[in-house]
């Protein structure tokens, strides 16, 4: 069974095209399992409509308080039992090839690693709000390095798109603490896999990735994010040391779990901030907290 948690906060100007590409998706084996997070507009008398419709396959739930993104993805899935977990976000389009190809590579991996806690992610066609192709790729537009998933990278910089990944029960049993310092939900799955797991990488675009003013996260080019970084440098050291606090409440989670070199590891990122000039750099160069390409790792130097 693979539960389709989608989260939705007034989505009802692309929540039909993206709930109709997840029926074309959808195999018997497949649940829609959709958490309102308090939606002001039409979003559920839509949602309401498919139900009627779809009854055993759609199932809906509305927050009783304002969730935020993070939470209304990653409390809903602790909400549902089943074998295979998947995140949708409400304004995006599956293509038809998603749900199976992503499945394919996640039983390809389990043979390999039985009981591991393990998520599959891929690549997306950016378009714009009118479906229209912005970019072929993601990945090859933000100018990310997909082989890089080692927990040192993983870290410092998410690679996964959250809309694409798809991780199973022994990952998700394993998300039982949401702290509050945590960036995003993806990057949580994902430091999760990396410690105790195995990521894996499928070079497939899965989805139509809508770029619109309402994203909450978006893609952008290589340029344009680090000329938008260059504009404020207090900003990203604050965007940084941010990203080490979330480390330090993957190491409080989670150190049980952890080798004595995984604990030093993340120790070592988590503390970065207490320590002096120099020791920030030589921390970030020898144990390889780096994020893609020599313009960001660059970028890391000047403001870390």
């Amino acid at each position: 069974m693979i539960a389709i948690i989608m989260a939705v906060y007034n989505g009802e100007a692309y929540l039909r095209e993206q709930i109709d590409s997840l029926l074309d998706n959808s195999r018997r084996d497949v649940t829609i399992h959709i958490f309102d997070d308090g939606s002001a507009d039409r979003s559920a008398d839509i949602i309401a409509e498919y139900q009627e419709c779809h009854p055993e396959k759609i199932f809906y739930y509305r927050n009783t308080k304002n969730r935020g993104v993070i939470r209304n993805f990653l409390e809903g899935c602790q909400d549902i039992d089943a074998d295979y977990y998947m995140f949708c976000d409400q304004d995006d389009v599956w293509l038809p090839e998603k749900i199976p190809h992503t499945l394919a590579k996640m039983q390809a991996a389990e043979s390999s690693f039985p009981e591991k806690p393990l998520v599959v992610f891929g690549d997306a066609r950016v378009v714009d709000e009118d479906l229209q192709e912005i970019h072929p790729s993601f990945q090859r537009q933000s100018g990310y390095r997909t082989d890089l998933l080692d927990l040192p990278h993983i870290l410092m910089e998410n690679k996964l798109i959250g809309c694409t990944i798809l991780f199973n029960r022994s990952l998700k049993n394993l998300l039982s603490d949401i702290p509050d310092s945590l960036r995003m939900h993806d990057w949580w799955i994902a430091l999760i896999a990396s410690a105790l797991g195995r990521i894996i990488y499928l070079d497939e675009p899965l989805l139509l990735y809508r770029q619109h003013a309402g994203n909450v996260v978006g893609g952008s080019t290589k340029a344009s994010y680090i000329k938008n970084r260059l504009a404020n440098l207090s900003a990203q050291r604050k965007v940084l040391y941010d990203t080490c606090a979330q480390a330090q409440s993957f190491l409080d989670c989670y150190q049980s779990l952890l080798t004595k070199k995984q604990q030093h590891l993340i120790h070592t990122f988590a503390t970065i901030p207490q320590a002096n000039w120099f020791a920030r750099r030589y921390r970030v160069l020898r144990y390889h907290f780096l994020k893609s390409g020599l313009a960001r790792n660059l970028g890391i130097l000047l403001v870390i």
